[in-house]
Parts: structure tokens; sequence; C-alpha cells
């Protein structure tokens, strides 16, 4: 239950560095942010496992789950611009 809890916190305080980080107003509210950070984090990871930078089961790391973050933001405007 605690990994849990420190998932959600940490995804939350990766979150908010990549909306503060990327140019733009995005209207995120804070289950989105924290989402957003946590989704940040699983692409960074798989991402850094197929590249070879991580060993499976290794979590990813501060700056690679914000910039994760930073190109799920990217892709949200663009979806949400073609919308």
């Amino acid at each position: 239950m605690l990994a849990i809890l420190g998932t959600i916190v940490v995804g939350l305080i990766v979150g908010f560095i990549a909306r503060a980080v990327k140019p733009g107003d995005d209207k995120l509210g804070w289950i989105m942010t924290a989402v957003l950070g946590i989704a940040g984090s699983f692409l960074a990871r798989y991402v850094g496992v197929a590249m070879g930078w991580y060993l499976p089961g290794a979590p990813a790391g501060w700056i690679a789950s914000i910039v994760g973050a930073i190109v799920l933001l990217f892709v949200y405007g663009w979806v949400k611009k073609k919308a």
C-alpha cells in the first residue's frame, strides 16, 4: 500500500516539474498531473530498457521520468490541437 502511495506522490512531483518546464498552458488537474508523472516514468523506463540503459525491472531515474512526462505533454497538446 505504501508503494502505491509513494508512486502517486513521486508521479505528482514529476508531473508538476514537467508542467513547469514545458512552456504553454496545460489545463490539467491534480489527478491528471499525477497520472502524467506516473505515465512519464513508465515511458522513460520502457524506452530505457529498450535502449539498454536500464536493466529489466529497474526504475527510471528522476530526470528520465521528467523527460518522459514532457514528451507526453507534447503528445497531449498535439492530440488536443488535432481534435
